[in-house]
């Protein structure tokens, strides 16, 4: 995207548009609260199958594990009840408004971070671990 800056014929160009362009490092506003689409079909949605998985469903991703590990080869069969019990647990987290709405809060206020300091959040908690 070109813009003309007013002083002769010097031309400014930018790769994002203006919008998702900016904030103190030139890594979009932090203020804005717009999703791109592969922020609402990916990003978010990774992050609610993260959460639900150890925050939510934390009995039953273990007893899934356990069954997989004694089961080895015969997982598809002899793990079936134990699998639906945790798919079942897992999509009611998918489709609970409250958790779709907290998980989209939680990723616009980690992306606001990282636009406004430039530190990834995962890097942030490795730092905090260590020091």
């Amino acid at each position: 995207m070109a813009q003309k800056t007013g002083q002769g014929d010097h031309v400014d160009k930018h790769v994002l548009p203006s919008g998702m362009g900016g904030g103190p490092l030139g890594l979009g506003d932090p203020d804005d609260k717009s999703l791109r689409n592969v922020e609402k079909e990916v990003l978010i949605p990774q992050k609610m199958k993260e959460k639900a998985k150890h925050e939510k469903c934390t009995a039953e991703v273990k007893d899934f594990g356990e069954c997989a590990k004694e089961s080895g080869v015969l997982l598809p069969f002899k793990c079936r009840a134990v699998a639906k019990k945790l798919e079942q647990c897992l999509t009611s987290w998918y489709q609970n408004p409250e958790f779709v709405e907290q998980c989209t809060q939680e990723y616009l206020n980690e992306r606001s971070e990282y636009r406004r300091t430039g530190i990834k959040q995962k890097i942030k908690k490795k730092d905090a671990i260590i020091g």
